[in-house]
């Protein structure tokens, strides 16, 4: 007869588990949910706010909020995953209001910092072209697209996410990829590519 240990009788290695030791300030499960989990809030951050530093103060304000809402952790809700996706994709949100609130009614201009032509080969022009134009849309286009493209999330899910219905999810994706496609076409980054192809 194999012997179970206790713990993994128990279902402690589960995240509703963990949750549940952590309401009781178990600072070893806490530490089990970051390393498992700490990711997710960072990667939405990178890609929502286009900026590391920043993207690491929505990971720790997304665990902090785990940790002080451990205590009202319901088993066998939508999961820790989706709970930190939601959280660190409402932060987005709100630093980005708050950016748009702060700044000027001029908007300084910027010099073009477009990598020059020979600097990239093709399959990393398209990935800055990408996230140049991921970084030009609305906040509610930006974290569509971050949850469904690089979060892999369903509509559903994602929509659960922003706190919409699904239909109006589907028709803010359906603008944002509009607006990407547009923002695609007359990218600097991918003009310079057909340019030198055509020359």
């Amino acid at each position: 007869m194999q012997m179970v240990e206790p713990e993994k009788a128990a279902g402690i290695g589960d995240d509703d588990a963990l949750m549940l030791r952590v309401g009781d300030r178990d600072a070893d499960a806490f530490r089990m949910l970051v390393d498992r989990h700490a990711a997710i809030p960072f990667a939405i951050g990178c890609r929502m706010m286009k900026d590391p530093v920043e993207a690491e103060d929505i990971a720790q304000e997304s665990l902090l909020r785990l940790w002080n809402n451990a205590e009202n952790w319901i088993t066998g809700s939508s999961g820790v995953e989706a709970w930190l996706r939601r959280v660190a994709t409402n932060l987005c949100l709100d630093r980005l209001r708050k950016r748009k609130r702060m700044a000027d009614d001029e908007v300084p201009e910027q010099m073009d910092d477009a990598p020059a032509a020979d600097e990239l080969v093709d399959g990393s022009r398209q990935e800055m072209a990408v996230k140049d134009c991921i970084g030009k849309l609305g906040d509610r286009q930006r974290a569509a697209v971050v949850l469904t493209y690089y979060e892999e999330q369903s509509n559903k899910d994602a929509a659960g996410v922003l706190d919409m219905k699904v239909k109006g999810f589907e028709s803010l994706l359906y603008r944002a990829r509009g607006a990407l496609k547009d923002c695609l076409e007359s990218s600097p980054y991918l003009v310079n590519v057909t340019r030198e192809t055509s020359s």
